[in-house]
């Protein structure tokens, strides 16, 4: 047999193909190089907790139906998110088939399911063991996935210490916040926390000696990620018919409330129905394809998800209280959560959808469903409405919105038009046309 020429390794390609499977086979990332990484068992059985916290959140809000109480609902769904999408930013970058990985991922399960368990006196008695699970969720993570990333490149190793550097400069205020017993004080410290983690992936979680992070340390699986926001919003979906259910199973059954059941039922319905009917689908093909993927699921999932996810835990309490109170006139706690968690939702929904089409825009459909939401709103403030007329018309207005989209989607009210022989105004035309060829060019 000839020797191999000078400078060509020893065994030629065949040795080389063996010796990138072997390494492949000692690493514990994915390798998916931005393609699909699907959603393994053990992520779905992560996700059993954040079912338990999201349940809980909305127990607190329910019991809790003042402003501060709303404050308090808000910095517990943040952390919550917080916890849950950095371990989903995790999990698309490692192997939870891997023996280290699947540890990793379920000791933060256990620390999870402790911060969950604190929820609902997490402003009293709870303050310490909430605080201490979620900080040692966050920075154990952030270390440990640190550690096991060492023999996966510099460069992964730098930026999981970056992102446990950003952690343990907000602990402090965790920790402090815990220990005073002033809930208002706690209040405040806990919100500064938050706001010091919320602005470290706006900055490339700059941090002094290591330096920011650069789009190549984001590689991640678009597919992956748009696979576990939508995951997750069935979990607060699930939340609303579980409120649903609960509420109406020990309550005397007649045609008034299998009315309101009707309603709640039909409301969380379009809610599914307007994330998921090709608006996810389309959120999904584009992040798969995008060329700078980490910023694309920085904005358009670890941001603008966090509106949608509160809209639909919101819009749940108001589901329970319209089944316990759908008799009466509709109470201005009910006005509030059903109002502001719907309009939450369709702003977020809007903003996320904005990133998913070719021209752009914010989807006129959900605009005018915010204006008529906040008008019912404004009118149930102001003057005394039934309950259930309150509820219907929302609902009403939730299946306009969809109707809309519907049609937008699914074939175009331009071209609907056209085979009518219905005038269609020519500067809105050019004006869509040229809208559409922005974004396909941007």
């Amino acid at each position: 047999m000839a020797a191999p020429a000078e400078g060509q390794p020893a065994g030629g390609i065949g040795a080389a193909v063996a010796a990138a499977n072997q390494r492949a086979r000692g690493s514990v990332l994915r390798n998916h190089g931005g393609g699909h990484a699907p959603v393994s068992y053990l992520e779905l059985f992560f996700d059993l907790v954040f079912v338990f916290a999201i349940t809980q959140i909305s127990h607190s809000l329910h019991h809790h139906l003042t402003w501060h109480g709303l404050a308090e609902s808000a910095v517990l769904f943040l952390s919550v998110w917080w916890g849950w999408i950095y371990t989903a930013w995790v999990s698309n970058w490692a192997d939870p088939d891997r023996l280290p990985i699947r540890l990793l991922l379920l000791g933060v399960m256990l620390a999870s399911l402790a911060m969950a368990v604190a929820i609902p006196a997490a402003f009293s008695e709870h303050g310490l063991l909430f605080a201490g699970s979620y900080v040692a969720l966050q920075l154990g993570r952030s270390f440990i996935a640190m550690l096991i990333f060492r023999r996966e490149g510099a460069a992964r190793m730098r930026n999981m210490a970056r992102i446990a550097a950003w952690f343990a400069a907000s602990a402090p205020l965790w920790i402090g916040g815990a220990l005073t017993a002033n809930p208002d004080l706690r209040l405040l410290l806990w919100l500064a926390a938050l706001g010091i983690e919320y602005v470290g992936p706006m900055t490339m979680f700059r941090t002094p000696l290591l330096g920011r992070s650069s789009g190549s340390d984001w590689d991640i699986s678009g597919s992956h990620m748009a696979e576990r926001c939508a995951l997750f919003i069935i979990i607060a979906l699930g939340e609303g018919i579980v409120v649903t259910g609960a509420s109406v199973a020990d309550a005397p059954w007649g045609a008034g409330l299998a009315l309101a059941l009707t309603t709640a039922f039909a409301g969380s319905a379009l809610l599914w129905w307007l994330y998921f009917d090709l608006g996810a689908q389309r959120g999904a093909q584009l992040i798969s394809g995008h060329e700078q993927v980490g910023r694309m699921a920085r904005n358009a999932y670890t941001y603008l998800h966090m509106p949608i996810v509160l809209g639909v835990v919101i819009a749940a309490v108001g589901d329970a209280l319209l089944l316990e109170h759908w008799h009466e006139v509709a109470s201005r706690e009910l006005v509030l959560v059903q109002t502001g968690g719907t309009v939450l939702f369709l702003a977020g929904l809007g903003l996320f959808k904005r990133f998913a089409n070719t021209i752009r825009n914010f989807p006129l459909s959900h605009m005018v469903a915010i204006a008529a939401f906040l008008a019912l709103g404004l009118r149930a403030w102001m003057t005394p409405m039934g309950s259930l007329a309150f509820a219907a018309t929302g609902v009403a207005i939730l299946l306009g919105a969809a109707v809309w989209e519907w049609v937008s989607y699914h074939g175009g009210w331009m071209e609907r038009m056209e085979r009518l022989g219905l005038p269609y105004p020519q500067r809105v035309r050019e004006r869509f046309e040229r809208r559409r060829r922005e974004g396909e060019s941007g």
